[in-house]
C-alpha cells in the first residue's frame, strides 16, 4: 500500500490547488479524482464551459446588434452555428483540463481515477471504474469533493427537456422558449446565453428579486438592463409543478396573491443553487459530521471532527465559489506545514458573469443597515465615462459603502462592463483597510472604465466627483 503525507479527494479549483501547494512546500501528495479529467466542476461544466459559451454569444449579440453601429458592414445574414460554438466550448475545457494535468506532473502529485471513499481516517479505498479498487494510506487527508445542482423535491430531471446547469451546456439545438426556475447567477447567465442566440426566456424566481444574495441597487439594475435585452421575470413566484408533456414543459407556480400562474416552453433549466457531494464518500467511517444543509462541519482552520482530515471549497460552509475553495485549499496546505495563514471571507468577491457584469465584496447596504452601522454612499454611472461610451458599454454604475465616522471602506458593489476585472482594485483596496479618500486620490488611467472606481470614491468623499 502506498503512503503519502496529504491525499486529497476532489480535483476542482479547492482539491488541486490544494494538491499543488502541499507539494510546493515539500510534502509527498495524491489526488483522486472521479471522473477522467481533473478540473472538477469549475473547469468540466460549471466556470470555464459557461464562459466560454457566453463569450461565443456576446460576439454573436455584437455582430447583430451592434456591428454596424461602429461602421462594420456584414455582406448577408450573421448565423449561429450552435454546434460549432459548443465544439469551441469543449475544446476550450479540454485544454484547460489538460493543463491542471501537467501541474499534477510538473509537481508530482500521483494522480487516481475513480471514487474515493473513506475506510478509516487514514485509509481511502478507490473504486475505479473497469470494477478494481485501489487502497492508499495518508497522515491528512483533504476531502473537495465539490457541489452538484440542486433541484426541488416534485421535480424530475430527465436531462433531455427539463435540465440542469450541465445539459444547459451542451444543447443541440436552441430553445424556443427556455422557462429558468430561479434568478440566480447561474440561472441568468445561461439564459442571457440562450436569450443571445434567440431563443424567448422566462425567468421565475420564488424571491422578490434576482440575485438576492448582492446589494439590493444591483438586483434593480440587472434586472432593468436585463429586460431592455427582452429577457421576462416573475419575481415573487413558488413553483409547484413541472411536467413534461412531449416536447413541450409546463411549469406551474403560485405568485404573490396566491393565484396559480402557468409557463409553457420547450426546455426548463432548473436552477436553484447547488448542493455539498458527499455520495460514496463513507464520511461516517472518518468520523466526519454533516451538518443539516449536508455539508462537513469544519472549525476556523478548516479542520474536520477527526483532527488529521480537513474539508474545503462547496462541501463546507460559505459562498460556493470557485475562488474561495482555492483560497481554503492554500490555507489548508500552509496549516499543515506550520505555517499560520488566513482568509478574510469578508473579502471573498462575488461576481455574476452577465453583461452587463456584476461583481461585490464587503457587505451590502442592507447588511449595515441591519447591524445599525453608520455609512455614507458615493455611487457614479458608468454611462459618465468616456471609456464607456466609446466602447458602448454604458449600463451600470460604481457603489462604494464607507463608514460614515472613519471612511473606511466597507463594500465595494458594481455593474458594468469588466468588471468582473474590476472588482480585484476593490479587494485590494479593501485588504489594507483602505478609506474611500484613499482610493479617491489613486490616478486611474484615463479613458479606462476603472475610473468609475475612482468617482464613487470621490462621491463618497464629502461628494466630490467630478465628472457628474
Amino acid at each position: 500500500m502506498t503512503s503519502y503525507d496529504v491525499a486529497v479527494i476532489g480535483s476542482g479549483p479547492g482539491g488541486y490547488v490544494a494538491a499543488i501547494r502541499c507539494a510546493q512546500l515539500g510534502m509527498k501528495t495524491a489526488i483522486i479524482e472521479k471522473y477522467a479529467t481533473l478540473g472538477g466542476t469549475c473547469l468540466n461544466v460549471g466556470c470555464i464551459p459557461s464562459k466560454a459559451l457566453l463569450d461565443s454569444s456576446h460576439h454573436y449579440e455584437e455582430a447583430v446588434k451592434n456591428f454596424e453601429e461602429h461602421g462594420i458592414e456584414i455582406p448577408g445574414e450573421v448565423k449561429v452555428n450552435l454546434e460549432k460554438m459548443i465544439s469551441r466550448k469543449q475544446g476550450v475545457v479540454d485544454q484547460t483540463t489538460k493543463g491542471i494535468q501537467f501541474l499534477m506532473d510538473k509537481n508530482k502529485i500521483e494522480v487516481y481515477q475513480g471514487l474515493g471513499s473513506f475506510k478509516d481516517a487514514t485509509h481511502i479505498s478507490i473504486a475505479k471504474d473497469d470494477g478494481g479498487t485501489e487502497e492508499i494510506e495518508a497522515k491528512n487527508i483533504i476531502v473537495a469533493t465539490g457541489s452538484k445542482p440542486s433541484s426541488l423535491p416534485f421535480i424530475t430531471i430527465d436531462k433531455e427537456r427539463v435540465i440542469t446547469s450541465t445539459e444547459a451546456l451542451k444543447l443541440k439545438e436552441i430553445p424556443k422558449h427556455m422557462i429558468i426556475i430561479g434568478g440566480g447567477v447561474i440561472g441568468l447567465e445561461l439564459g442571457q446565453v440562450y436569450k443571445r442566440l434567440g431563443a424567448e426566456v422566462t425567468v421565475v424566481e420564488f424571491m422578490d428579486r434576482i440575485i438576492p444574495g448582492m446589494d439590493a441597487a444591483l438586483s434593480k439594475e440587472l434586472m432593468k438592463v436585463m429586460k431592455k435585452q427582452k429577457v421576462k421575470f416573475n419575481l415573487s413566484h413558488k413553483v409547484t409543478s413541472v411536467e413534461r408533456k412531449g416536447d413541450e414543459v409546463v411549469v406551474k407556480a403560485t405568485d404573490k396573491k396566491g393565484e396559480e400562474v402557468e409557463f409553457k416552453g420547450d426546455y426548463c433549466l432548473v436552477s436553484v443553487g447547488r448542493r455539498p457531494y458527499t455520495d460514496g464518500l463513507n464520511a461516517e467511517a472518518a468520523g466526519l459530521k454533516l451538518d443539516k444543509a449536508g455539508r462537513i462541519e469544519v472549525n476556523e482552520k478548516l479542520q474536520t471532527s477527526t483532527k488529521n482530515i480537513y474539508a474545503i471549497g462547496d462541501v463546507v460552509r460559505g459562498a460556493m465559489l470557485a475562488h474561495k475553495a482555492e483560497e481554503e485549499g492554500t490555507m489548508v496546505a500552509e496549516i499543515l506545514a506550520g505555517q499560520k495563514p488566513h482568509i478574510d471571507y469578508n473579502l471573498i468577491p462575488g461576481v455574476v458573469y452577465t453583461w452587463p457584469e456584476v461583481a461585490a465584496v464587503g457587505q451590502t447596504e442592507e447588511e449595515l443597515k441591519e447591524k445599525g452601522i453608520a455609512y455614507k454612499v458615493g455611487q457614479f454611472p458608468m454611462r459618465a465615462l468616456g471609456r464607456s461610451r466609446a466602447s458602448m458599454d454604458t449600463d451600470g454604475f460604481v457603489k462604494i459603502l464607507a463608514d460614515k465616522n472613519t471612511d473606511e471602506v466597507l463594500g465595494i458593489h458594481m455593474i458594468g462592463a469588466r468588471c468582473a476585472d474590476l472588482i480585484a482594485e476593490a479587494v485590494t483596496a479593501m485588504e489594507f483597510r483602505a478609506s474611500a479618500e484613499d482610493i479617491s486620490r489613486m490616478s486611474h488611467a484615463h479613458p479606462t472604465y476603472a475610473e468609475a472606481v475612482k468617482e464613487a470614491a470621490l462621491a463618497a468623499t464629502e461628494d466630490r466627483a467630478l465628472h457628474i
